[in-house]
């Protein structure tokens, strides 16, 4: 892998062929200082002699008076580790003086604000899922559990959110499927609440994950196991997945040994934090819940859908749930049923409902499919399985018969943020023939990350061809390989598990570091010229949407690295940066890593930010050169955590 075999450290020099941009800039610097020098000597010399030849006259020539404006170096901040820190604290920090300095009056403004920790009690503050606020919305199909970000500015947290006492950093993957510190996520609740459904067990100080779930108390292996004697999960076809309710996302931590990507969510509710447990094990997952919007996804995203006894009601409301898993399945898709009322006529008297109401909902349920035009593919044990038709050729006409639920009418069904769920069938692209997949055929796993996505060949994304899609595939390699010249730690495998991509274009990023063992939240911004979203699923990928004025729906400390591309030339003038900035903060893990692109102007106004969240950051050249505009921040966050209970008691006793 590229780089030195010394540990990563930001300020250290990264190797190149280049001058570094502080260099390049200061030669600049000094020609520009001889030139103005010898101008300045000619135009003194010239009033002087037209001050003597003015002599005999009584005008007055006042001076101006001259303000010299002092330029503040930005210097990189002494970071303090932990003692199992692999950072260099004795890497020297390079002078990364403002040349490309911002208005004086803008980097007054930047340089005097600070950001003090927060209280401990906000370690595991969700800004957009906050319970305090949610309460204030409807508890009809728990709406009150969607996102409700804070409105008003006075809301907004403008300090770091603290990690708890004793935190550590994760185990590495793929211990990490199996162990996690219990420091790191304090709560004991599901041990006890799913001891018999083996979803977690406390250990010391750990907790271990046997791989169970309410459905798979023998472990999601087996049951993995039993689903693939029904579906083929081997060959590459199916690659993504989504788990809606997913617990401790033991089912998408174990496909990922089969090379399924397994999108999962689950509402923050009186499960306490397992969405946090997913993720602090090196599994995908978000905080999200079926209510009244949209899940943040494009329509055809899915390989494959599951509930294992998620206690979603799919036949109520006229079947929109169902209907929205519809729209995110893709062509031949499979959606997965396992618990109630699926085999009630065995589990009925465990399940405490009486045989009438189990039998009424699966009849519900099935009638609710059929009027998606699936069809039923298998029904066995505790498992129901159907399929979603590979086009709608049929279900055209059927629709002549029947007009529940109608075709949506003409909408662009990848567009999912704060968009209400509609009651209407998510129309699939015309098809010539009723063989023929509607969007287009993919690829299996692996080809299908290279091959040209069915939206592009079909030239459905504007402003992209296969020609631009193969550039860019090429580009992001040369980059990510730049990238680890910088940080040798990024070519290790197991020092970053978690990886968040903030502005995720065709997801070239992370198909360059598809073989690390690491997978990559692809965002697309809301905000973005084109939404390119359904191209990285297309790629066998996964991703979500996201405004970045507003929180992303995750715990604190999720992610190992942070990599964020033109993110804030996109929300200039938009919101705040030390907002956008203390919400990459509240994310990232302590020692968590961050790469910024972005034009030199806007990197000199990060940076300061940077040092005040603590940070430790170099700028350094883009990997083109020192004559790019664009430049490069990375950085690491440093490690520190809330104090210990004794000592947060006597600081209160000292406040009182």
């Amino acid at each position: 892998m590229g780089g030195s075999d010394s540990p990563y450290h930001p300020t250290s020099k990264p190797t190149t062929t280049s001058s570094t941009f502080s260099a390049a800039v200061f030669g600049s610097w000094k020609r520009w200082n001889m030139f103005s020098f010898a101008l300045l000597s000619l135009l003194c010399s010239l009033s002087y002699l037209l001050g003597i030849s003015h002599r005999s006259t009584s005008i007055s020539i006042s001076t101006p008076t001259i303000t010299t404006t002092t330029t503040t170096s930005i210097s990189c901040l002494n970071l303090t580790t932990a003692p199992h820190s692999t950072l260099d604290s004795k890497s020297k920090p390079l002078d990364f003086a403002s040349h490309h300095s911002a208005d004086s009056d803008t980097r007054s403004a930047v340089a005097t604000k600070s950001y003090p920790p927060c209280h401990v009690s906000l370690s595991e503050y969700t800004p957009c899922e906050d319970q305090k606020r949610s309460l204030k919305f409807t508890r009809d199909r728990l709406i009150y559990r969607e996102r409700h970000c804070p409105t008003k500015e006075e809301e907004k947290l403008k300090c770091r959110v603290t990690a708890p006492y004793g935190y550590r950093n994760p185990f590495k993957w793929p211990a990490s499927r199996d162990l996690a510190w219990y420091s790191n996520v304090p709560h004991k609740e599901l041990t006890v609440e799913k001891a018999v459904q083996n979803w977690i067990r406390f250990d010391g100080d750990r907790f271990r994950f046997p791989g169970g779930g309410t459905m798979f108390p023998s472990g999601a292996d087996k049951y993995i196991d039993d689903i693939g004697k029904l579906i083929d999960l081997k060959s590459g076809a199916i690659r993504t997945a989504i788990d809606t309710g997913c617990g401790v996302a033991s089912w998408g931590a174990y496909l990922l040994s089969r090379n399924i990507m397994t999108m999962s969510f689950a509402p923050r509710d009186t499960h306490e934090a397992q969405v946090q447990f997913a993720l602090e094990r090196g599994v995908p997952a978000l905080i999200g819940v079926m209510a009244s919007k949209r899940l943040p996804y494009p329509s055809r995203a899915f390989d494959m859908a599951h509930c294992s006894r998620c206690l979603i009601p799919w036949a109520e409301y006229d079947g929109l749930f169902l209907i929205e898993v519809d729209r995110v399945l893709r062509p031949g898709g499979y959606w997965i049923l396992s618990g109630p009322p699926i085999r009630w006529k065995k589990y009925w008297q465990g399940w405490e409902r009486t045989k009438e109401d189990l039998n009424a909902e699966q009849t519900s349920i099935e009638k609710v499919a059929s009027s998606l035009c699936w069809k039923k593919f298998v029904e066995k044990d505790d498992i129901a399985i159907w399929r979603k038709p590979l086009n709608h050729m049929n279900c055209k006409l059927n629709r002549k018969f029947t007009q529940k639920p109608p075709f949506c009418p003409a909408q662009d069904p990848d567009y999912a943020w704060y968009t209400n769920m509609q009651t209407c069938l998510t129309l699939l692209p015309e098809v010539s023939s009723n063989d023929e997949v509607s969007g287009g055929k993919l690829a299996k796993w692996p080809k299908r990350l290279n091959a040209i996505p069915p939206r592009i060949s079909k030239r459905t994304i504007a402003g992209v061809t296969a020609e631009t899609f193969q550039k860019d595939s090429e580009l992001w390699k040369k980059r990510v390989s730049y990238y680890k010249t910088v940080n040798n730690q990024l070519g290790q495998a197991g020092r970053y598990r978690n990886l968040l991509d903030m502005n995720a274009n065709l997801g070239g990023f992370a198909a360059a570091l598809v073989n690390d063992p690491a997978w990559v939240m692809n965002v697309v911004p809301v905000e973005a010229k084109v939404n390119t979203l359904g191209v990285i699923y297309e790629r066998g990928l996964i991703g979500t949407y996201q405004n970045w004025c507003e929180a992303m729906s995750t715990y604190p400390r999720t992610y190992d690295l942070i990599h964020a591309d033109s993110v804030f030339t996109l929300y200039q003038n938009r919101c705040e940066m030390d907002d956008i900035l203390l919400e990459m903060d509240r994310i990232l893990r302590p020692e968590g890593s961050v790469i910024i692109r972005d034009d030199v102007d806007i990197l000199v106004k990060v940076k300061r930010i940077a040092d005040a969240l603590k940070w430790d950051s170099q700028i350094i050249d883009h990997e083109d050169g020192p004559l790019e505009r664009e430049k490069l921040l990375f950085a690491v966050k440093s490690y520190w955590t809330a104090p210990s209970p004794d000592q947060e008691d006597d600081s209160n006793n000292d406040a009182s």
